[in-house]
């Protein structure tokens, strides 16, 4: 899906749920879509604010949400207390494997594509449909544990 199709996408959810799309919702999906890596909610509120300064922290807050219902938007959970954001670009495939770096906190996905045989199986035999699933690994940094640093801390 192209920006514009996902910016169309964004548009409709929001109508459909009864809601405007003001200037600070679109400038909040435009700073999600810049993005290339993970981020938080802190992060977008200042990509946003580059964008548009009136967006305020709070319809950071109440756009996520609604970001995320739309599929327009992934939502990582590490465990950490803090939640991390991905958008959903066209080749993304949502059948990805989280690999969270415990030494730099950084998170890597890569493409899973067994997950949809998985968790369709597993479902099948207890007379479910998978509805969402993800698979998330906790790992250590090689080489942060032989030399002390770690080249992918930002």
């Amino acid at each position: 899906m192209s920006i514009d199709a996902a910016r169309e996408k964004f548009r409709s959810f929001l109508t459909k749920k009864g809601l405007r799309a003001t200037s600070q919702r679109l400038a909040i999906f435009d700073a999600t879509f810049a993005q290339t890596e993970h981020f938080t909610a802190d992060q977008l509120l200042d990509y946003a604010r580059a964008i548009d300064d009136s967006v305020s922290r709070a319809t950071v807050y109440r756009t996520l949400p609604i970001m995320t219902g739309s599929a327009l938007l992934r939502e990582v959970d590490i465990g950490s207390g803090e939640k991390f954001y991905r958008p959903n670009r066209e080749g993304d495939g949502t059948q990805v494997a989280q690999v969270v770096c415990l030494d730099c906190d950084k998170i890597f996905e890569i493409s899973a594509p067994f997950m949809s045989w998985y968790g369709s199986t597993v479902s099948s035999k207890l007379g479910l449909t998978p509805v969402t699933q993800r698979l998330q690994v906790s790992a250590q940094c090689d080489a942060f544990r032989q030399t002390g640093t770690c080249p992918r801390r930002g």
